[in-house]
């Protein structure tokens, strides 16, 4: 199938119509949005009133409220942008999103009320219940949102973005094949190949380009599309010049096409320093700000959770003591961040004290498991020592789970990318523990899967997903699967 058979513009009323919701649709999510803050506050307000007080609530406040809420809410979304089109073509960062921007929304109001001196003039029950009720509505319209205009432009209903492609055939329809522009709302409406490296006319290369490129000119000026894609490797750097130099009197944005490099990047950005600018493709999983608010969650909440649990602690000593000869403690070297190796803090559940260069996993029914480390394993309590290695910098309550050095190069060597997981510090619990990814890795397949969910945590990390992970460990029953 040639690209023409592929990427061919719609007919012109659908195009017409696509090109018409891609001006308008700043104005209806908008809409969509202030509807729903207001439907919501103004169902909140009757059934508080009903209930409470059996009758309906004052109208003339209850569209104060309402307004106000629906109009902050839409005012600060529009200035983070959020009403572009680009942003509802993927589901990604959209709840955060608009939790992030609800939470400001009812900050604000808070302060106006304060400031303006009317904060009896409005029930506070209401206002807590709208804030409430708006969590849950407000993700969910968001995301119903999301699923129809992403939907709507795959199927050419809704255009982003009309472009027009130039480059040498291979390099046209790598990207093309690669990326499939459609998939985000762009419709391509003219591709001009560039011959200029073509045998036949290998006599005057410079000529045959600036031929090929009066012609594309010509034709991208009738089509009259947003943007120009130049579709060239970044090494060829005449060529681009040239391109560049003849699609600058056109009214449209030009762009490189990516190399194919960056498509094993989710993100990269590019940086300027001064005069220097450079293609970022990664950056820390977490940055000064993050680093801070974990170490200090870290250290407050493991200092509490150590006095609390301490007469838990000194129980579990004793009847180590009492069950079987050897340490109470159990240390063997571990990787932490950057690959720096620290002694993890366990108690003691086996009658084997492994840390060198062959160490074996316990297994199910594994007979140096001691009466009281099977219990201990089976509820994760043989990890709360653990909390001194969170206060000594050396841990995370929540992290990718370190493994023993031995285990750590013998699957460095085997998973790709494995020690990436040591680009933030190990945790007592993790996001691939609480998904019941746990106990023995006899499998490279089984640890490729924890890897997996391991590099997931560090690409997505965020405070609240910490604090998801940390209930889910308690309350969750894939937390305990797989106790060995």
């Amino acid at each position: 199938m040639s690209i023409n058979e592929q990427t061919l513009p719609p007919a012109s009323a659908i195009e017409a119509r696509a090109l018409a919701w891609r001006h308008w649709l700043w104005l209806v999510t908008a809409a969509i949005d202030g509807l729903v803050v207001m439907v919501t506050v103004a169902l909140v307000a009757l059934s508080y009133h009903l209930q409470a007080y059996g009758q309906v609530p004052p109208d003339q406040i209850t569209l104060e409220l309402a307004s106000m809420l629906a109009a902050i809410f839409v005012f600060i979304n529009a200035l983070r942008g959020r009403y572009q089109l680009a942003n509802y073509l993927s589901a990604k960062g959209q709840m955060a999103s608009a939790f992030s921007v609800w939470n400001i929304t009812m900050v604000v109001f808070v302060a106006i009320l304060f400031l303006t001196k009317i904060v009896d003039h409005y029930s506070r029950a209401v206002i807590l219940a709208s804030y409430l009720s708006g969590i849950p509505v407000i993700a969910l319209a968001r995301s119903t949102m999301v699923r129809t205009i992403s939907l709507a432009s795959k199927t050419g209903r809704i255009t982003s973005e009309r472009i027009f492609l130039i480059g040498r055939e291979p390099d046209v329809m790598s990207f093309v094949s690669r990326h499939q522009p459609w998939n985000v709302g762009f419709s391509i409406v003219d591709v001009a190949f560039l011959r200029s490296n073509d045998a036949r006319r290998i006599n005057d290369p410079a000529a045959a380009l600036a031929a090929d490129l009066t012609n594309a000119v010509a034709n991208c000026r009738a089509k009259r599309p947003d943007a120009v894609f130049i579709a060239l490797p970044w090494s060829d750097q005449e060529t681009i010049d040239a391109c560049i130099d003849a699609f600058m009197n056109l009214p449209v944005a030009i762009h490189l096409t990516p190399e194919k490099i960056m498509d094993r990047f989710r993100t990269p950005h590019i940086v300027r320093t001064g005069d220097l600018s450079s293609l970022r493709l990664t950056r820390p999983p977490l940055s000064s700000a993050a680093i801070a608010l974990k170490r200090i969650f870290d250290v407050v909440a493991a200092s509490l959770i150590l006095v609390l649990a301490m007469p838990l602690l000194l129980i579990v000593a004793i009847l180590i003591r009492l069950d079987s000869p050897g340490s109470i403690l159990f240390r063997q070297r571990r990787y932490g961040f950057n690959q720096e190796a620290f002694r993890i803090l366990k108690f003691r559940t086996m009658s084997a004290d492994d840390d060198g260069s062959v160490i074996v996993q316990a297994k199910l029914n594994d007979p140096r498991v001691t009466n009281v480390g099977r219990m201990l394993r089976r509820y994760n309590i043989d990890e709360l020592p653990q909390l001194i290695n969170v206060l000594k910098g050396q841990m995370s309550l929540v992290g990718p789970r370190p493994h023993a050095l031995a285990h750590d190069i013998a699957f460095e060597q085997k998973i790709a990318l494995y020690a990436r997981r040591h680009n933030v510090k190990p945790g007592i619990t993790g996001w691939a523990q609480v998904n019941g990814l746990r106990g023995e890795t006899d499998t490279d397949e089984k640890m490729a899967k924890r890897i997996a969910f391991d590099h997931w945590y560090i690409d997505n990390w965020s405070f609240w997903l910490d604090i998801a992970i940390l209930f889910r460990t308690l309350l969750s029953k894939k937390a305990f699967m797989n106790a060995r």
